[in-house]
């Protein structure tokens, strides 16, 4: 097994004013070359679960650990080059060209107002390559499709030289087509670049084809935690999700397929 990277143990959190916790008691690990998701429904807590980790929250109780540091601990900066974060939108703020957008991905190296050193532009190229987006390198941001705007944004999180990726919805939006080809990106990098992969998705069915790890929150608690086969189970998922469903398999990976009203009783 890889180092372990992320490191979060009953952690709970409550809004202000809120009436109950958006998180309860959250357990979660994540080593160097391990693929986990983050799933739930909408308003299970995952969302927040990131903020916890990332320390942008602090946890009502419980401790989230980084490499091996409180998370309060870690300086901004140091915490960049540790952990490249591809958040779930973002639109330029500015004209760019993409290998400029990637270029960003540096800064957590560089001191202020600091000039680009070769060893800046090298992590750049290895970054577009690594992400198969060398031919966009020259195309403006504003052109690219939603695909190819999310394989440059990963390819910015890689030119940090991060130890971890953590990504918030990497497919809202994007058709069958792009989905798979994120997916397969990012699970192709967790492991030939032994990086600890999180990733917080709705798409339950695309996790279990490529992750080794599902975590399932329901109102802020973990309903399940194991592998894809332990998790995606009908009296698991129909609880959660609040709907009727079927679990089927291809090629040993389980899928699920919500089921219309009129098929409940059949």
């Amino acid at each position: 097994m890889g180092d372990l990277i992320f490191d979060v143990r009953d952690a709970s959190y409550r809004y202000p004013a809120a009436r109950e916790p958006a998180l309860q008691q959250v357990a979660l690990q994540v080593r160097a070359g391990e693929l986990v998701a983050v799933a739930g429904p909408n308003g299970s807590g995952k969302t927040t679960l990131l903020r916890v980790l990332l320390g942008l929250l602090p946890p009502a109780r419980g401790s989230v650990v980084i490499a091996e540091r409180p998370v309060a601990a870690w300086d901004r900066r140091a915490l960049a080059r540790l952990v490249g974060v591809v958040a779930q939108r973002e639109e330029p703020a500015f004209p760019l060209r993409v290998r400029g957008a990637v270029t960003l991905g540096r800064y957590p190296h560089l001191g202020p107002l600091a000039a680009l050193r070769p060893v800046d532009r090298s992590a750049v190229d290895r970054a577009l390559a690594r992400c198969d987006a060398e031919h966009l390198a020259e195309r403006w941001v504003a052109t690219l499709s939603g695909g190819e705007w999310q394989r440059v944004r990963i390819a910015r999180a890689l030119a940090q030289e991060p130890k971890a990726l953590l990504l918030d919805e990497p497919t809202a939006n994007l058709d069958v087509r792009h989905e798979m080809d994120v997916f397969e990106l990012v699970a192709g990098l967790v492991r030939s670049e032994r990086l600890a992969g999180l990733l917080i998705t709705h798409h339950l069915n695309l996790a279990a084809r490529f992750v080794d790890r599902i975590i399932l929150l329901d109102r802020g608690r973990v309903a399940a935690a194991g592998a894809p086969a332990d998790v995606v189970r009908r009296e698991i998922l129909e609880p959660v999700f609040g709907w009727p469903l079927a679990v089927t398999s291809w090629h040993s990976v389980p899928q699920f397929v919500p089921l219309k009203q009129s098929e409940v009783a059949q």
